[in-house]
């Protein structure tokens, strides 16, 4: 009788002799396992693109290629896969090579099943610690410092080592991104890795109307409210959309930015002030100043310390982590049990241009775990309008025909992602010259 703890566990099997290969696959299959079959490096590369397996076992000589090449390039392209390495002609040398390169276990042909079962219950033991160890450690960074930012893309991570740097200087910044990049959040943790984290944190929308409400929330009221830069001490003010500050108003915040020193509403003596001032904006605060929307002087105060805070198409390998968080979060929210998204789901979120960044991601998935009806997120979960499903296709049933539609409109979707035709194509898993071409015979517009 199979193991229970083996379904839903999928296998690659890498084997170019035919009876090995398809006696394995209809044993393991048997046992419960999920397996698929390659027989050479390139049909197993193809398949752990299109989806991700929990083990491989490979043969060491394939037609095509070294087997212990092929482990690091499965490791490449899915880290969290364990890799059994097969051989008939077994030394201690390519037992150490196998083992360097990063294979969890060693067998000899012909392989012995009931022994193949005991590694890989073996196997399965360590995984789950090694994926709970994983979990442990992110919880560990975030708590050891920015522990609500989600990701570990190199995108990321040099914008939180600059943040650091700035962080630690208690300087006045200013945080350019697109909307919904999160920049008040970014705000935040720059006041907590600051020398007054244990002060207060305040933060108001600059486009707040009437004038007179915002500058009384900004600057208080004589013998009546402080206001924040007051309220917030030596804490932080956060100045949302800075771009949409009033005229007059600016000349004020360019005050307590010049000479730490503000006027309340009716008040006679200014008031000194020593909060530090994060500034946030979407727009090209430049552009507005020779729009003359924004005053020259303001801007060169707050453009010192500037940081960009990069939008979503550009950390694309953070996005598998900011789903599990999302959905830990809305799946305790809403009282559901779903623990994961399929990889499909993975690659399709992937695949999405994000107009609306990471607060357009946590809308996706607060949606998706609520039409969830499984323990996983499928494609049919998420919004149908994210990838622009339902978009017509032409009319006609010729297959052909839909088929160069979609794939004009998949290929035109990722090129307006990538501008970079290089990086688009290793996206499309094309070689450069034939995305020219694709471009050419679909009549791209770029």
């Amino acid at each position: 009788m199979p193991d229970p703890s083996f379904f839903n566990k999928s296998i690659l099997i890498v084997e170019d002799e035919d009876i090995i290969r398809e006696t394995l696959s209809e044993f393991l299959a048997g046992e419960g396992f999920e397996v698929a079959t390659a027989a050479n490096v390139t049909d197993a590369l193809n398949l752990v693109r299109e989806r991700d397996f929990d083990v491989g076992i490979c043969d060491v000589q394939l037609p095509d290629g070294d087997g212990v090449q092929l482990l690091r390039r499965l490791h490449r392209l899915n880290p969290a896969m364990f890799v059994l390495i097969i051989s008939a002609y077994a030394t201690v040398e390519n037992a150490v090579e196998a083992f360097t390169a990063g294979a969890f276990d060693y067998l000899v042909k012909p392989v012995i099943f009931d022994e193949l079962v005991n590694r890989l219950k073996r196997l399965f033991k360590f995984q789950d610690l090694y994926v709970e160890n994983q979990r442990l450690r992110k919880d560990l960074d975030r708590r050891a410092g920015f522990d609500q930012i989600i990701g570990s893309s190199r995108v990321l991570q040099d914008t939180l080592n600059t943040i650091r740097k700035v962080a630690a200087t208690n300087s006045n910044v200013l945080l350019v991104g697109e909307t919904g990049t999160g920049k008040e959040l970014f705000a935040r943790e720059i006041h907590m890795a600051g020398p007054n984290k244990d002060e207060k944190f305040l933060a108001v929308n600059c486009g707040t109307r009437p004038v007179e409400l915002l500058e009384s929330q900004l600057f208080g009221v004589d013998d009546g409210q402080p206001g924040l830069f007051r309220t917030a001490g030596e804490g932080t003010v956060f100045l949302d959309e800075i771009a949409q500050l009033p005229p007059g108003t600016q000349s004020e915040l360019l005050r307590a930015i010049e000479y730490q020193e503000i006027m309340p509403a009716g008040a006679s003596e200014t008031v000194k002030v020593t909060a530090r001032i994060i500034a946030a904006t979407s727009r090209d605060l430049m552009r507005e100043v020779a729009d003359t929307n924004f005053q020259e002087d303001l801007f060169y105060r707050l453009d010192g310390v500037k940081i960009r805070i990069p939008p979503l198409r550009e950390r694309l390998d953070d996005i598998p982590e900011l789903v599990e968080y999302f959905m830990t979060r809305h799946s305790e929210a809403m009282g559901k049990r779903v623990t994961g998204a399929t990889s499909e789901t993975i690659r399709t979120l992937m695949a999405a241009h994000w107009k609306g960044n990471v607060r357009q991601l946590d809308n996706a998935i607060e949606r998706a775990v609520m039409m969830c009806e499984g323990d996983e997120i499928q494609p049919s979960d998420l919004p149908p309008d994210l990838l622009g499903i339902g978009t017509a296709l032409p009319d006609t049933d010729d297959l052909r025909s839909a088929l160069r539609h979609y794939e004009r409109l998949h290929i035109t979707r990722v090129l307006k992602q990538c501008p970079d035709k290089k990086e688009a194509a290793k996206r499309l898993k094309l070689g450069l010259s034939s995305l020219y071409r694709k471009i050419e015979e679909l009549k791209i517009e770029l």
